[in-house]
């Protein structure tokens, strides 16, 4: 068994699931100040991926970085291609599960005792160490679930990523691609085999989500 789709699907999850973590954090604390209305309207804005169709998503960042429009095209020049190349699995990945970890990371902040950080700033701490050592310890069983869902929806993209990288052995080949173009050809063992490595990275991927719920008890 080539295990090219297990590693390269770890490595497209672990890339995204890094930058969702930092970008979903930031984007929750930035969000949770803003005014209602604008809060209302870029809470809508960042987490309609989450209820769009993945093909849909992929769709549009086709749109968005396809060699024959502008930004793609830049990015051509500049040597970075991300249609058809692993990377642009790794955008595809970030885009579709960054809701997930945007909606818990919101969720978290916004159940955070404030009375802690007040606190905090009448003994004349910065804000910046408010954040890391206060905010983000009370809030850390939210954040690290959300951190965890948002590998796992990483881990098993298939619409956006299919859309945007497509599925060439040995190149952008992933898990649910594989999955999909053994199926196809008729390789229906090949297909269950990539099943069942799939269910063990799901349970793996559960057991750690139950063992960070565990943790608010």
């Amino acid at each position: 068994m080539d295990l090219f789709p297990l590693w390269n699907s770890l490595r497209i999850a672990a890339l995204a699931g890094v930058l969702v973590f930092f970008a979903g954090i930031w984007a929750a604390y930035q969000t949770a100040k803003l005014p209602a209305f604008l809060r209302g309207l870029l809470d809508m804005v960042l987490t309609l991926p989450l209820v769009l169709p993945p093909t849909v998503c992929g769709f549009f960042l086709l749109l968005i970085f396809g060699a024959k429009h502008p930004l793609g095209h830049l990015l051509d020049l500049g040597g970075i291609r991300l249609v058809m190349n692993w990377p642009g699995g790794v955008l595809a990945a970030f885009v579709v599960s960054f809701p997930l970890m945007y909606r818990t990371a919101r969720g978290a902040f916004q159940s955070f005792d404030r009375t802690y950080e007040w606190s905090g700033q009448t003994l004349g701490l910065t804000d910046r160490y408010i954040f890391w050592h206060i905010r983000m310890p009370v809030c850390r069983q939210g954040i690290t679930a959300g951190a965890v869902l948002a590998f796992a929806r990483a881990l098993g993209e298939y619409g956006a990523t299919s859309m945007v990288i497509g599925y060439t052995p040995g190149k952008t080949a992933t898990i649910a691609t594989t999955v999909y173009q053994l199926w196809r050809t008729g390789d229906t063992k090949g297909a269950f085999g990539w099943v069942g490595v799939n269910l063990i990275l799901s349970a793996f991927v559960l057991v750690l989500l139950n063992l960070t719920e565990g943790g608010k008890r």
